[in-house]
């Protein structure tokens, strides 16, 4: 262990602090502010991850490659004053997945390709995620195939990092449902067997070892498990400690290993808080950032709709729509039930399928309009006590400015206000 800043929490973590970090992962330009902003008022480091559909070699649904994202956020961080140093940046679900329909060679082919070019660009974490079967694999994948094709990514990934390769920092494991939340109604979850857990450690430890790839296990710095969290489209499925309690115990037994818990979103700050203590102390966010996003941004537009001296004749939420229905692929196969049904979950469902839209030219333009159209007169503050009642009192108190942007970020930041109460209380 060094003084990378996820060793630093590892440990801090291990001895029984109260500590953590939230990854954030999401590329639009509004929830990185957001992001950015809390860290700089919380003197914290700042973990920033994008996913294998989401950024890769071939561009992914955002069209940027790792190198492209990264000079994305720093370029953000910059001139927000947050510096390089603070920053953490991460691949989640690095692997074959997005070429999961290939063979299983072409698809690892292109998934080394994949993970070198996170390491290329200067990511420090990689979660390595080579569970998912090809064409021509098995339904369902064992241990033993997945840990070879893990060692077979970390290899990809020492060789492309050359001599920053110490800098690297990988997580292993995958107990997760469908990326962006469960599509099912959800009332309970099965937390993951101790007994899975070992074996899952093991096999990849062995054939790391195997492998000659001993130096890069000692820099495996956490497990993704199933603490017994996750969202559908309008419930949550809290966290139950005494549900994880021997989950937590079995890490005792892997030094320098915390659990990485994915879908956190929309838990209470009393879960992040409990979910902290039991070791789980890396904390995935998406959907609830850009959904807090959206609805900043609808209230925004209602605002804009009542103001006297706005004549906003398009609301921004009939461009969403339409841009949702003229490519329903991110979200048909998704949202069930009547016409009626799926248009409310176009708009208001947790798993908001709407976050691969807002990069589309007609939505990113309209959002642009109803930011001039507010800021060329003053926003009445009794719309923003109407529809942004913690912003406006945040206004009052001289803590925020009545700027849309301003209003936006703030209503995202209430969401990482919970994180990092749970993961960094000594400095927030």
């Amino acid at each position: 262990m060094n003084d990378h800043p996820l060793d630093v929490i590892v440990t801090a973590n291990r001895r029984g602090r109260p500590c953590g970090i939230p990854s954030v992962c999401s590329a639009h330009p509004l929830v990185l502010e957001a992001a950015i902003e809390r860290a700089l008022a919380a003197g914290s480091p700042l973990l920033i991850e994008a996913t294998c559909n989401q950024v890769n070699q071939e561009g992914g649904y955002t069209g940027m490659t790792p190198a492209d994202f990264r000079a994305r956020v720093l370029a953000i961080a910059e001139a927000r004053g947050l510096p390089a140093a603070r920053l953490i940046l991460g691949g989640d679900h690095l692997g074959p997945s997005p070429w999961r329909q290939l063979p299983a060679e072409q698809a690892m082919a292109r998934a080394e390709t994949m993970v070198a070019a996170y390491a290329t660009a200067g990511f420090d974490k990689l979660h390595l995620d080579a569970s998912m079967p090809c064409a021509d694999d098995p339904p369902v994948m064992d241990d033993a195939r997945v840990a070879a094709r893990a060692a077979r990514l970390a290899r990809a990934a020492e060789q492309a990092a050359g001599e920053r390769r110490s800098q690297l920092r990988y997580v292993i494991g995958t107990e997760v449902p469908v990326p962006g939340g469960a599509q099912e109604h959800l009332d309970t979850l099965a937390v993951t067997d101790t007994e899975a857990l070992v074996a899952t450690l093991t096999t990849h430890r062995e054939r790391f070892a195997r492998e000659g790839l001993d130096d890069a296990w000692q820099r495996v710095r956490a497990v993704v498990v199933q603490p017994g969290v996750e969202f559908g489209h309008s419930e949550v499925v809290d966290f139950v400690p005494e549900t994880a309690g021997a989950l937590s115990a079995t890490i005792h037994d892997w030094p320098n290993l915390v659990f990485e818990a994915h879908s956190t979103d929309y838990q209470t700050p009393r879960a992040y808080r409990e979910l902290v203590a039991g070791h789980f102390a890396i904390l995935k966010v998406g959907p609830a950032l850009t959904f807090a996003m959206r609805e900043a941004l609808f209230a925004l537009d209602q605002i804009a709709l009542e103001t006297p001296d706005i004549r906003w004749r398009t609301p921004l939420r009939e461009t969403l729509e339409v841009a949702m229905w003229d490519e329903p692929r991110y979200w048909q196969a998704y949202y069930e039930g009547s016409p009626a049904q799926q248009g409310f979950a176009r708009r208001y469902s947790l798993s908001d399928r709407s976050r691969y839209y807002w990069a589309q030219p007609e939505v990113a333009v309209s959002v642009e309009a109803l930011f001039a159209a507010l800021e060329a007169v003053p926003i009445p503050p009794t719309l923003i006590s109407q529809y942004l009642p913690v912003q406006y009192q945040a206004i009052r108190r001289g803590e925020l400015a009545a700027a849309p942007r301003a209003l936006v970020r703030h209503h995202i930041g209430e969401t990482l206000g919970a994180y990092a109460a749970a993961c960094f209380p000594d400095v927030t």
